[in-house]
């Protein structure tokens, strides 16, 4: 079966429950790729398929995040794993809210917080959509070097996340 797998860069949705995190944010960006037709539309399932099957290269790279925001006194995905074990929470990332059609997960730190928004966008004939848009606001100087630090990668991981997730049909991975 092929479909389209293009992420495409958009305006983040208005009707999100994320909307209200826009005006004040300090990065706020959508990304989108069409649902291939008859995938699973369950939103918990496509989270996972998005940010629950990380790339071998994006592991590295979070591995090298982590070493240096150490030196910080920053947070490293290990310790937020540790930290939330009785959230319910797609790998590293806490969910904060959920509904039929959109997934909210983030988390509230002393230098910044964030919040992703995955939501699916069902047209009346043509195929659904999913957005994936994320809004940060810093609390502080560390924060906004953090983010001005991230910034390019965190597009470039959010478009390969979303990609690599349709490529597979938003299929879930069994684990065993």
């Amino acid at each position: 079966m092929t479909f389209d797998t293009i992420v495409t860069e958009q305006h983040p949705p208005k009707h999100s429950c994320l909307a209200g995190w826009y005006e004040r944010a300090d990065l706020v960006d959508s990304f989108a790729v069409r649902l291939p037709s008859g995938a699973n539309t369950n939103i918990r399932s496509v989270g996972q398929a998005i940010l629950g099957q990380p790339a071998p290269w994006f592991k590295a790279l979070l591995t090298t995040r982590d070493r240096i925001v150490r030196l910080f006194g920053l947070q490293t995905s290990a310790e937020l794993r540790g930290k939330n074990t009785e959230k319910d929470r797609i790998d590293f990332f806490p969910i904060l809210s959920v509904d039929d059609n959109e997934l909210i997960l983030g988390e509230d730190d002393r230098h910044l917080d964030f919040r992703i928004s995955l939501m699916i966008e069902r047209a009346g004939s043509g195929p659904a959509v999913v957005f994936a848009t994320t809004a940060v606001r810093c609390n502080n100087q560390l924060g906004r070097i953090y983010l001005a630090a991230i910034k390019p990668f965190h597009r470039l991981v959010v478009r390969s996340h979303l990609q690599r997730a349709a490529k597979a049909g938003f299929a879930v991975r069994s684990i065993v």
